[in-house]
């Protein structure tokens, strides 16, 4: 299931992300962790970067320009994301 943009802004530190297409050498998917706060802007509400942090080493944001093909997925057992339903 693509996550939505309403499921994006949610998103907390720490929370899973895989993504679809891409792959490690054992053929699960690449599991990214959001490294901080997503930001969004008032002007424009459908604009959003995400930090993620894949391995030790590597960083970097899922911006609008790599959402509009939506390859990520989240990984509901660890994601603090509610229904708004509680």
């Amino acid at each position: 299931m693509p996550i939505t943009l309403k499921q994006a802004k949610e998103l907390n530190y720490g929370d899973m992300l895989h993504h679809d297409s891409m792959t490690n050498s054992d053929g699960s998917p690449l599991r990214f962790r959001v490294n901080g706060k997503p930001k969004t802007w008032k002007r424009d509400v459908d604009r959003i970067k995400v930090p993620v942090k894949r391995g030790l080493y590597e960083y970097g944001e899922i911006t609008n320009g790599t959402w509009e093909g939506n390859q990520f997925t989240l990984y509901l057992n660890e994601v603090s994301l509610g229904d708004g339903n509680q």
